[in-house]
Parts: C-alpha cells; sequence; structure tokens
C-alpha cells in the first residue's frame, strides 16, 4: 500500500471513531410501570356537637332560701346533670323585689337568654303564667302549683304548651302534724302559715288532720285537749313592712304555750326561733318546710322536715319537650311509698329530724305505713270550721274536694279567708 492510501486509510478509520463518538447515547430499558400508590379516603367529619337544651326558673324567692325556692333551683341543677341541659333563672321574682315587673315579662328575659321551656314556681305567678304561655305557644311552660290545664278543676283553660305540675305535700304535712302530736309536752301546736289561699288552706288542714290522727289514735288523748292555731303572715316569706313578721309571730307562739312550731313558709324563722327558746332552756320544736336539707340549721330542735323533691318530674316533663314529645298535662305527683325519701322517685319526702324521740320516730314510721297501705285521713266526718258539715261520716273527699277546701276545718283556730 502506498503512503497516500494507507494515510487515507487512517484518516476513514479516525472519521468513523469520531462519528461514533458524536451519535446519540443509548437509552436504558424502560422499568415496568408500577400503579398508583392507594390514598387513604379523607377521615369521616364528626358532625357538631348539639347545642344543650336551654330551659328557664323563674322562682318567687332568693334561689338559696333553705325553702320553696331553693328545692327548685335544687331540681333544676338535678335535671342539668341527668340532661345534660343549661338552666337560666330569675329568683326574687316578686312585687317587692322586682316592683314594676311581671312574671310574664321575666320570662321574657329567659327566652332572650336561649329558653325553650320556663318554669314558673310560684301559685301567685298564675295568671302571669297563662298570659305568657298564650302569647308564645312555641315555648314550653311548666307552672309549678297551678291547675289551670287540669280538666277536672274550677278554672281550666286547655293551653297546649302547659304543664302543671304539684306534689301532694298533703302527705307530707300530714307527717309534719303527726310528728308534731307524739312531741308536743302542751298539746298546743302553732302553724306559721304564708297567704291565704286554697293550696294553703289545704295543706294546713292536713297538717291538722295528721296531728290531730296520732293525738288520738296513737297516744289516745282526747281530740278536745288538742289545740292547733294557725297565724298567717300575708306572704310566703317576710317582706318588710307588707307581711307579719315571722320572727315575731313563732315568738308569740312560744311564748303563749306552743312547744311546736309547724312552717308553711318558705324560709326558717320557726325553726331559729325555736332554738334561740331551746338555747335559752325552753322546750321547744320546730317542723320546717320544703327544702330536704332545711333541718341543717338547727338540728336539735327539728322534728323533720316535709320536703318537695321537684327533680324527677322536672326531668320527665323537660325531657319530653327536648325530644319533641310533650303534651299539656296535669300532675299532682305524691310520695313513692316504697322509699319516700329516695330523690330519684319521690315526689314528696319527709325527713326525719335529730329532736324526733325514737319512740316517736318508730310511731311516725307505722303512721306513714298505715298512708301507705291506704289510710286516707281526708274522709269524713269532717267539719268546716264554721261548723258546716263538708264530708259525711265515711264519705272520702275527691281530689277537687281537697284541692279546694274553702275553709280551715272544725277544730283549727285561725282566719279561713283574707280579710
Amino acid at each position: 500500500m502506498t503512503k497516500s492510501l494507507a494515510r487515507l486509510a487512517v484518516l476513514g478509520v479516525a472519521f468513523v471513531l469520531v462519528l461514533s463518538a458524536c451519535g446519540p447515547t443509548p437509552t436504558a430499558a424502560p422499568l415496568p410501570t408500577q400503579p398508583p400508590a392507594a390514598t387513604e379516603p379523607p377521615a369521616a367529619t364528626e358532625p357538631p356537637a348539639p347545642e344543650p337544651y336551654v330551659f328557664g326558673m323563674l322562682m318567687v324567692g332568693p334561689y338559696n332560701d333553705h325553702g320553696w325556692s331553693q328545692a327548685h333551683y335544687d331540681a333544676g341543677l338535678y335535671v342539668e346533670e341527668k340532661l345534660g341541659a343549661t338552666m337560666v333563672y330569675l329568683d326574687k321574682v316578686n312585687t317587692a323585689d322586682r316592683p314594676g315587673t311581671t312574671p310574664a315579662q321575666l320570662a321574657e328575659e329567659l327566652v332572650a337568654q336561649g329558653a325553650k321551656l320556663v318554669i314558673f314556681n310560684s301559685d301567685d305567678m298564675k295568671d302571669s303564667s297563662t298570659e305568657f304561655a298564650q302569647a308564645h305557644p312555641d315555648v314550653s311552660v311548666i307552672m309549678a302549683s297551678g291547675d289551670q290545664v287540669w280538666e277536672e278543676g274550677k278554672d281550666y283553660t286547655p293551653i297546649a304548651n302547659m304543664v302543671n305540675i304539684m306534689g301532694r305535700m298533703e302527705y307530707g304535712k300530714m307527717m309534719a302534724g303527726c310528728a308534731a302530736a307524739l312531741t308536743t309536752q302542751t298539746g298546743q301546736i302553732g302553724y306559721l302559715g304564708p297567704l291565704i289561699n286554697d293550696e294553703t288552706r289545704r295543706l294546713a288542714a292536713s297538717a291538722y288532720l295528721g296531728a290531730k290522727h296520732c293525738w288520738t289514735e296513737v297516744l289516745g288523748n282526747d281530740a278536745a285537749n288538742l289545740q292547733f292555731k294557725v297565724t298567717w303572715i300575708g306572704f310566703w316569706f317576710n317582706i318588710p313592712g307588707f307581711t307579719a313578721d315571722p320572727t315575731q309571730v313563732a315568738n308569740d307562739f312560744i311564748n303563749t304555750g306552743y312547744d311546736v312550731i309547724i312552717s308553711g313558709i318558705d324560709t326558717t324563722e320557726g325553726l331559729t326561733e325555736a332554738k334561740k327558746a331551746a338555747d335559752a332552756g325552753q322546750a321547744i320544736w320546730a317542723v320546717p318546710y320544703d327544702f330536704v336539707g332545711a333541718c341543717e340549721e338547727a338540728p336539735d330542735v327539728c322534728l323533720g322536715v316535709p320536703y318537695f323533691n321537684w327533680g324527677p318530674a322536672y326531668l320527665e316533663t323537660i325531657s319530653a319537650a327536648a325530644d319533641g314529645t310533650l303534651a299539656s298535662n296535669f300532675q299532682w305527683n305524691g310520695p313513692d311509698w316504697s322509699d319516700i325519701n329516695n330523690l330519684d322517685t319521690t315526689a314528696v319526702g319527709f325527713q326525719k329530724g335529730d329532736a324526733l324521740t325514737a319512740e316517736a320516730s318508730a310511731s311516725l314510721d307505722e303512721f306513714i305505713a298505715a298512708l301507705a297501705g291506704g289510710l286516707n285521713l281526708w274522709t269524713g266526718p269532717i267539719n268546716l270550721q264554721d261548723g258546716t258539715s263538708y264530708l259525711a261520716d265515711g264519705q272520702v273527699a275527691t281530689d277537687q274536694e281537697v284541692w279546694y277546701l274553702p275553709q280551715l276545718l272544725e277544730g283549727m283556730e285561725g282566719q279561713s279567708v283574707p280579710e
């Protein structure tokens, strides 16, 4: 090969190598395709918790009065706990503490705070509760102690959104009267009464019937030797300048030989004045009212307390209102005779006091058992205070004859009607 040909051969090989170096880079074989990674479904969104049901309460006295209003307030706390509801309230709903306002107007304030049900807790709110219920058919109303929706009552008014609730405190007052009769050493029992109306007449009369029964049937005494005096102060509790002073009334009893004071008012002056007298050396006892814990103020002179337990009835009624099943009805609820102090079931109870002797306590237990077994002290012959016959011999009073008692009973001293 000549030098020229050899040079051309070398250049050709070099050219081929250069072209190879400058050519495209071979690509790798593609990897097998992977399926997309699975994604978690979005977490389920929790529905918002329902707002608590709100109910309102109007109380005639202070919420902590150790009496009527506190019994209602504590029942509201019971409903809050059991139902998970929320209570809003106004206390001291009376003309002295809130002049120029009516319960119906104050109920509007509770509705403005979200209340879907309003409790009117006093008999003197009856007309106002009717006015409010009729003006607010979308708000449920409980009227404590009223009779508006009692079909057999004197003042029946169909109100679809109202429920009347009352306890058969007649039984509790009979127990109070019995405890007083078993204890008195003078045979003189004083009854410290509030204002005069159907409710207060029948409760004072029930206390007398209980006292008379235990005085005669248990102790074997002559009914003529039992003195039972009622003094009314003019309202459910003391309002200076408007009512008689319950402290003075209690002392009038003590100073004139009455050694047991049964209270029918919302507060505890009868108990506290009995304690003062006992501390001064007198043999004096008392029976407060309304509130299960009332004896705690003066246990050494307290024979016991008949009390209302509104919680179970309020829970049932407010639960029905909350789930939309509430229907108008009238309730006059009695003790749970299997256990009158079971706070989940009874409407009326009697908590014995430290001052009740063991002997008196045993006799009272027998009396309560007799009531549970059907003993009905509202059985004739019973005369009214003016001597006219109210129930003939053997006649059992109807609910209406008990509820609407027109006078005190023969054997009782005190006013039967307001002046």
